[in-house]
Formats: structure tokens, sequence, C-alpha cells
């Protein structure tokens, strides 16, 4: 963006939006760096960035989440590496150690999985897997951060030195400890620790029976701390070698400084990349916490916002359990200014925040609450006069500051600009300050800029109506309750309801009366016109809304009565054909045991056996016989059948193919806006039959059908419907 004051961004809480975002980022770092988010300078680098937040809020749903990215910033570290001379401790290796590990498994984390994160990918890409810096601290260090001891021969035989001397100490310690406790030289607690030495905790009486250097008392001076005299000379001993021990780890940590102080512009590249990552998983996070998508972003200068949500409303709304109001608003070429008018309280100004806001924060790389259809473009400027903006510093009243902005505004503004005006045209007298907004406001028409502004202003209104690319709106209010319904109403302007307000709040009603006797006739009549139009506007509003639901539960059960309709049908027709079948079952039943029955008296085998196979006869006659001729001409109407059906089949299998070629190419086209999701609704794009998404593994979607589900390659699937 080449052009954002700071008064913008203080009108629109962007820095709110900022403080949240920041509160979501794991790192210090990453948190700092939220606070300084800001638009970017232009269109092809701002979509860069959306599509990396995008791709890293789909890893919360898909089953390739990003690993972790946590890590402890080594901007200390950096600045010593860049002294001469200068080394690091132990626990500043591990600090490097732990960056480096991480940075290296994100790498090759998002090259692996390219396919899902592409963008993210393309900014790792920038870095190389270094396992150089680790293979040297490795050496060096253990799990834990401590130097090994085989990190060089002379620290190893240093420390072997070492646990022999101490085993010494304490060989000779327990010794004069068995010797003075037997002669009961010692006290009950017999010893303790003084400066990290073993000494004994001898009775002060029998202090000069006891060979040794004494290291303190205890507070009543019965008790006196004694190193015995053999082991005195084995800690003098030791305190020598830990001294050399010391020298020796300063020495290993100066080469392995100067061993990864020639990679120190990796470092940094790899502690950029971590903060950049921790700023988008915070970004990421607070889109899902506001429902935020990526709409969009078209070259043709739209501005649609639809069901758009003010993102810190939602939220403060939501921990209070209350509503919050989407609006939809629209600016295009054909209507580049909307001038929203209607009483105070009914949301106009939430309306002018919420889509400066939402511009704002797309351009700052940041997912918005509105609707998947929503789309925008990508404006040079967004200039903002919203609120009290009286000056106590320059002496300023509020009007005098407000026309300071605009002549800001008019050196500014052009085709690409987007302003938008709280209260435009107050401040002043009426009819002057009228006049002079009204004149601005032909001023950044004639500028082809977009914008929104509030304003009570009738000649405001007058003016919105009478400029071709320019249209009135309103906030809806409830004409009974005179209660706002929080909904933008585009193509007329809205009444204030000044004095439907006043006797609504408990103002007599001959007061009312008066008032409306001080003004003139025509703008009570042009205001209760106004007022009126709103009203029935309203009514229309619910009977639409009503009517659209009315169809809505028609057309389901409709579907409702279609289906059980060819339920019924099918099953009538399977009963008819089950009911011909026992028909003809308890027939032959009937027959045959009218024939056991004869049989039964007369024993007439002949008989019994004539009337079974005239039975068999009969039956069989009704079953087709086929002769050999029929056949043979059967098999050669089969075959010509079985050709054509072969060729059909080729042919559809042609199309099917060249079709499905096609399918794919507009797929690729339309892979960023529709990144298919668990719960969207879908289908097959050769079928009818619409579906949920379950599952996603890999390249394939386990697809519910409500009846049975199926695993569908994602490729072969086409958005019906996004999850809300």
């Amino acid at each position: 963006m080449k052009s954002i004051h700071h008064k913008t961004l203080q009108d629109l809480e962007f820095l709110t939006v900022l403080e949240t975002i920041s509160n979501y980022c794991t790192t210090e770092m990453g948190k700092e760096l939220a606070l300084e988010i800001e638009p970017f300078p232009n269109q092809e680098i701002l979509e860069y960035k959306l599509s990396q937040t995008s791709e890293y809020n789909s890893s919360f749903t898909n089953n390739n989440a990003i690993p972790n990215h946590y890590f402890d910033a080594i901007s200390h570290e950096l600045k010593f590496l860049k002294i001469e001379d200068s080394y690091l401790d132990a626990s500043s290796f591990k600090k490097i150690a732990t960056l480096v590990t991480t940075a290296n498994e994100l790498i090759l984390y998002l090259k692996k999985f390219e396919d899902y994160y592409p963008k993210l990918n393309q900014r790792s890409s920038e870095l190389e897997v270094n396992k150089i810096i680790l293979q040297k601290i490795e050496q060096v260090l253990d799990k834990y951060g401590e130097i090994k001891d085989n990190a060089s021969v002379n620290l190893q035989s240093i420390r072997q030195t070492i646990n022999v001397v101490r085993g010494k100490i304490n060989q000779s310690f327990g010794v004069a400890l068995q010797q003075y406790n037997s002669l009961g030289y010692l006290d009950d607690i017999k010893e303790t620790i003084v400066d990290n030495r073993r000494v004994l905790a001898v009775l002060a009486m029998y202090r000069r029976k006891v060979k040794g250097s004494v290291l303190g008392q205890s507070k009543t001076g019965s008790i006196v701390y004694m190193e015995p005299e053999t082991t005195f000379r084995f800690t003098r001993e030791l305190s020598n070698l830990e001294f050399e021990e010391r020298e020796e780890i300063m020495r290993i940590l100066k080469n392995l400084t100067n061993d990864v102080r020639i990679f120190v512009n990796e470092l940094e590249d790899f502690q950029e990349f971590l903060a950049e990552i921790d700023v988008i998983s915070g970004k990421a996070k607070y889109a899902t916490r506001i429902n935020g998508i990526l709409p969009k972003i078209n070259n043709d200068k739209r501005l649609y916002f639809r069901e758009a949500f003010h993102p810190i409303l939602y939220l403060n709304n939501k921990a209070k359990k209350k509503i919050t109001y989407p609006q939809t608003i629209e600016l295009t070429n054909e209507n580049r200014i909307i001038v929203i008018s209607g009483p105070n309280a009914g949301g106009k100004s939430i309306t002018l925040k919420t889509i400066g806001l939402l511009q704002l924060m797309l351009q700052s790389g940041i997912l918005i609450p509105v609707h998947e259809r929503s789309e925008t473009f990508f404006f040079d400027r967004i200039l903002t006069d919203i609120g009290d903006n009286q000056s106590i510093e320059n002496h300023l009243s509020t009007y005098s500051y407000r026309l300071k902005n605009m002549n800001y505004f008019l050196k500014k503004a052009n085709h690409k600009t987007l302003f938008l005006i709280d209260e435009f045209g107050t401040g002043s007298d009426p009819e002057l300050g009228g006049a002079l907004a009204e004149v601005f406001l032909e001023e950044l028409y004639d500028r082809e800029s977009f914008g929104i502004i509030t304003t009570h202003y009738s000649n405001l209104k007058m003016l919105a109506n009478e400029l071709p690319n320019a249209t009135n709106a309103s906030m809806l209010f409830d004409e009974k309750s005179l209660e706002p319904m929080y909904k933008l109403s585009l193509g007329q302007a809205g009444s204030s309801f000044t004095f439907e307000v006043a006797q609504k709040n408990g103002i007599p009603y001959g007061l009312i009366n008066r008032a409306k006797k001080k003004i003139e006739t025509d703008k009570v009549r042009f205001d209760k016109t106004i007022a009126n139009l709103q009203k029935e506007r309203s009514k229309l509003e619910k009977t639409s809304q009503t009517l659209k639901e009315e169809e809505i539960r028609a057309r389901e059960e409709s579907k409702k009565l279609e289906s059980t309709n060819t339920k019924i049908q099918d099953k009538l027709e399977r009963y008819q054909e089950l009911y011909d079948a026992n028909q003809r079952l308890i027939y032959l039943g009937q027959r045959l045991d009218d024939l056991s029955e004869k049989y039964f008296n007369n024993k007439d085998k002949k008989t019994l056996i004539g009337e079974v196979l005239k039975t068999v006869e009969i039956e069989n006659s009704k079953r087709k016989k086929v002769t050999v001729k029929e056949k043979k001409a059967k098999e050669v109407i089969e075959k010509e059948i079985l050709k054509e059906v072969e060729v059909k089949v080729e042919q559809i299998r042609v199309e099917k193919k060249e079709k499905k070629a096609k399918l794919a190419i507009e797929e690729k086209a339309n892979k960023s806006n529709f990144i298919l999701k668990i719960g969207d609704r879908v289908r097959m794009i050769d079928g009818k039959a619409v579906g949920t998404i379950d599952q996603i593994e890999k390249n394939k979607a386990t697809v519910n059908y409500g009846i049975f589900t199926s695993k569908v390659a994602l490729e072969e699937l086409e958005m019906v419907e996004r999850k809300k």
C-alpha cells in the first residue's frame, strides 16, 4: 500500500486485531513481529502472504498438521558471534541447536508435503537444511546441554583424574569419620557440607584433638566444622584440576564458537523464517476463531463482502453469548459510493468500520470473516474520517480538524482509493456545512474513488440519488417497536426517525408538535415520506423472508412426498410379483393335494402319473420354448447388439476421458479458490448424488451419502456447498 495513515489504523481499531494475533503466537519474537504487521505494498506480495496463511489454516483440518515451530530467540548469541574472539556458553549452543533442528525439520516437512503447502514451501525452499552446525555442537554437548567428557582428549583425562581424586577424598574422609566418631569427638550429626566440601561436626571441647582445618562453627559455638588433614591435601589437588577443567572447557567453547561463527547469516535466516511461521500460525489461529477465509481477489474493481462480520465485535459478542449481525455490501465501477443514512444506534458506523477493517486486514495478509462467495480488489490507499477528531494540542475544533482531514483526502484520493467517512458534514452550520460536504463528495466522485459515508444531511442523500454511480442505503428499523434490525438495505435513503424515536423515549407529544412547527413543512413531509417508505421496505423484507422460508419448506415437503411415492410404487410392484408367484404355488399345491387324495382312494398309479405329467406339461407350456433355429438367430442378434454396445462404450469412454481432462484443467485453475474440507457438500464431477465429506486422507475423501459412504479421489469431486 502506497499510503496508510496511523489515524486510519486507530479509526478502524486495527491494533486491537494485531494484539489478538500476537497473543496467538508462541514465541516472543513472533509476538513482537505480529504487532508490527502492516498492509503489503502490492497485490503480488499480498496474494503470496494470504495463501501462506490460508495453507496454514487448512493444516488444522487435514491429517498433515504442520510440526512445532517454537524456538528461543538467539538474537543475543548472534550479536556475540559477530564480535571477533568472543565465545558462547553451553546454554547458548543448546538454544542454537534447538533452533537449527526445528528449522531443518520444518524445511524437510514442507518439502515433503509441497502439494498441501506450496506457498509455505516456496518460502522454506529459500533456505537449505544445515546438519554441519548440529554435528559440531553434538560433538561437544550432550542432549542435556552439558559438555561431553570426550569433547577433547585433554578434558577426558582431566575428568578421569578428578573422579579418582574425588574417590580418594571420600575414602580419606570416611576413615577420619570412623576414627573420630569411635573416640566420641563428633556431634550426633557427625558431618555436614560447608562451601561444597564435606566436613566433620566436631564437638568444640575436642577441636584440638582433631587434625585438620576449621571451616566454620554452629550458631551456638558448640560444634566446630573441620576438614580432616588427610582430606585437605586431596581437596587442594581437586581445586587445581577443576581450574584446569574450566580452562579446557573455555578452549573447547571458543573453538566451537569459531566453527559456528561462519554460519551466522544462516542462523539469522533460520530465526527469521521460524518467526515468520509463528506470525502466520498466529494469523491462522485468529482466522479459526473468527471463521476467517480467503475471498477471491479480482482485478475488476469489485468489492463484494457477503455476510461480513466485524471481527472485534464478533469475538466480544461471542464471549457475552450475544448475536452479531453480518452485513452485505457491494462497491463496483457502476456503484462506487454508498451514502448510508438512518437513525443513530442503527448500525451505520459499525457497518462502515466493518468494511474498512476487513479490507485493511485482508491487505495485511489476514483472513476475514465473510461468505466464501465474497470478493474484493487491491486498494492503493484507505482513508478514514471516523469519530470525534477534536485536537486540543493543535487548538483545532472538530470541524477544523475534519476540514484539514478532508483536504488530505482531496490530495491523496484517486481511482484506487477507498474512503470511509462517518457523520459526513457534521460540526458546522447544517446548511453551510452540508453544502461544503456536498462539494467534497462531488470531488471524490469525480476522482472515481470508492467510498462509504454515513450522514443525516438530506442534500447528501439527494446527491447520492442523482449521481449515476452512487447510491443511497439505510439501516432497517422495525416500524412498530422502532428497534434497529442491524440490516443494510441498498437503494433507498433512511429516515432519521427523529420525532418517532423522541416519542418512544417519553418526550411529551405537545413538545414534539411544537418542534415540528419550527421547521419547514417540506422538510417534515420529506422526512415523513422517507420514514413511510422505509417502513414499507421493512414490511416487504419480512414478507420476502417469510415467503422464502415457506418456499424452502414446500420444496422439502415435495421432495419427501415424491421420494415416499416412489418407494410405495416400488413396494406395490414387488408385492404384485410376489402375490402372482404365491398364487401359482397355491394352485399347484391344491392340484397336488387333489391328485394325492384320488390316489389314496383308488391306488391307480397309472392315472396318478398321467395327471402329474399333464400338470407338468401345462406349466411348461407357459414357459416359452426356444428352437435351435431361434437360438442361433438370437445368438446372432446378441453378437450384433454386443458390437454396437462396445462401439458405444468406446465412444463414451473417449468422451469421458476428454471431459475428465477438461475438468482437471478447470479444477487446477480453480484449485486455490475451492480447497475441499471436511464438512463440505460435494458430488462427483460426472454424477448427481450429493454427499458430505467425513474424512480426507492424502488425495482421497470419504464421502457420506446418507445410506452409504464411498472413498473418492479429490480430483473427481466438485464443490456444491461450503461447510457453514
